[in-house]
């Protein structure tokens, strides 16, 4: 296998969109100004330490030290009532704090609150599973772990959930390339046709916002479509757009549908 070539600059060639944009921050209240909140961090308070806590788009967020992530689930689903853990994920800080940011997400179905358990790990630093506590973070963990390579310890099966065994990189970094990288481009290639066919078949096209003007099938010219195969370097011949078979659609020799005459069709000015 090829080596990595590292692209730390990839997703500031973004085209997609405003890499200058930064999201504005919702408004942050005091955990006081919901007594069930107090509650709740007060009671975990006892068991660990809290580094900061505070109420954002009603819900309580809690940063904790990632050695305490069991401890505080375990305290916050058997002692707090939150008997769900709805979301877990992470976020790519490496460039500006060389690490991750993991989210634990959790709900409470008889008091009907949500909790935002944050935490920071160091790159290349792993984390405890959860799973033995919510069978959900089974497949979030490997999730994880695929897409960022973060690694949950005592994991039953930590290997890879979206991506095949053998792939190279984690996509959701912010340091992979937003159309993939140089294996992925090939990876297709060399696992139908083998590595000997990459100058026959060429790279895979990654670039979902790119029309090849020249594709074979010719899927995104409408009127120009031509037969798999024919040389339209020279020129390009035009084909009539059909919108429907000829004559219209019969069923036991009745028209169920009558003919779509172009010249009558009729262009709105406004939405109705």
């Amino acid at each position: 296998m090829r080596a990595y070539k590292p692209k730390d600059d990839v997703q500031k060639k973004s085209y997609y969109s405003d890499r200058f944009y930064v999201t504005p921050t919702l408004a942050k209240k005091s955990i006081y100004s919901d007594s069930i909140f107090s509650e709740d961090t007060l009671s975990l308070g006892n068991k660990v330490e809290v580094l900061e806590s505070y109420i954002q788009a009603d819900h309580l967020v809690i940063y904790i030290k990632h050695e305490d992530n069991i401890n505080t689930i375990k305290h916050l689903k058997e002692i707090r009532a939150y008997d769900f853990l709805m979301e877990l994920t992470a976020v790519d800080y490496i460039s500006t704090r060389d690490g991750f940011e993991v989210i634990y997400e959790m709900l409470s179905t008889s008091k009907h609150k949500r909790i935002r358990v944050k935490t920071f790990i160091k790159n290349k630093e792993s984390i405890a599973s959860v799973e033995s506590l919510f069978r959900m973070a089974d497949w979030s963990e490997r999730e994880m772990y695929d897409m960022y390579g973060i690694v949950a310890n005592n994991h039953p099966n930590m290997k890879r959930i979206l991506m095949p065994n053998d792939w190279y990189g984690h996509p959701l970094l912010k340091t992979y390339p937003l159309q993939g990288d140089e294996i992925g481009s090939w990876y297709e290639v060399d696992k139908i046709f083998g590595i000997e066919a990459r100058q026959t078949v060429g790279p895979e096209l990654r670039d979902a916002a790119c029309v090849d003007r020249y594709d074979t099938n010719r899927f995104a010219r409408l009127g120009h479509e031509v037969l798999k195969g024919v040389d339209i370097s020279e020129n390009e011949p035009d084909t009539p757009i059909r919108y429907q078979e000829e004559g219209g659609v019969q069923l036991f020799g009745k028209k169920l549908v009558t003919p779509f005459d172009e010249m009558e069709k009729i262009t709105l000015k406004e939405r109705k």
